[in-house]
């Protein structure tokens, strides 16, 4: 399996930040990591075996990056309002200036000349952060797998609320859209699949909450509810991936 590694500075987050891609060609997918994550996750937790015979037949090219968490939805310490101009610099880092790279990277890769969209993934609080891209920014992100996710900004904000911390926060920004938005013909012209287990770990309330706004708007993504036999953990989400891999890639 092919690998690159990339270390460059990023003028938005005001330091070097990593990536590591799998691949040779295919479909760009951004890989988001755990909470508190790095790049190298997707190695380390072995998700790369499950989307290996995709990567290995060049049929898709995974990125992963790192995680802020650790300034953002992770810091105790921080006050609500840094905490969320963190988050945004890092959402700012993410559209700015990593999916300009993909884009030009897998262009290159596959001789192609358009701007492809990006599945973006993750599991845990990676899967709060692929949501919000997800449903944030429809032009750039096409194809979503999201697995154990929380969909409001309490888990990283208690009750802190500006309109940054509500513009990361699904559950709160999804019911004021406008049934006339074109971000929903968007979304239903996509590939979205949300997943989530009732058993040890998980937390499915906001998964639910998700799903009833979506269903009210008309909104197309699929939630996957497994079972309570499901728990938030690593040996679950290569069931779950090596089961939807094959709907986000046909």
């Amino acid at each position: 399996m092919e690998t690159q590694y990339f270390k460059q500075y990023s003028p938005t987050m005001g330091r070097d930040m990593e990536m590591k891609v799998w691949g040779h060609g295919g479909r760009p997918v951004l890989f988001i990591p755990c909470q508190d994550g790095r790049f190298f996750d997707f190695e380390n937790y072995k998700m790369d075996a499950v989307w290996g015979p995709w990567i290995e037949s060049g049929r898709c090219m995974v990125f992963s990056i790192d995680t802020n968490d650790g300034e953002s939805w992770s810091n105790q310490n921080g006050n609500g309002y840094d905490k969320a101009q963190s988050y945004e610099r890092w959402i700012s880092y993410i559209t700015g200036e990593a999916v300009p790279f993909i884009r030009s990277m897998v262009n290159e890769k596959n001789g192609w000349e358009g701007y492809p969209g990006i599945i973006v993934t993750g599991c845990s609080l990676g899967a709060t952060h692929a949501v919000n891209l997800y449903l944030r920014f429809p032009d750039l992100f096409d194809g979503l797998l999201a697995m154990s996710g929380i969909y409001t900004a309490d888990y990283g904000f208690g009750s802190y609320r500006d309109e940054t911390v509500y513009n990361n926060s699904p559950v709160e920004f999804l019911p004021n859209m406008p049934a006339d938005h074109p971000f929903i013909g968007k979304y239903n012209g996509h590939k979205g699949i949300v997943v989530v287990g009732q058993g040890a770990w998980e937390i499915p309330d906001s998964t639910f909450r998700l799903r009833d706004i979506c269903a009210e708007k008309g909104i197309n993504i699929w939630f996957d509810i497994w079972g309570y036999d499901c728990k938030h953990d690593w040996d679950w989400w290569y069931k779950q991936a090596a089961y939807h891999i094959p709907h986000l890639m046909d």
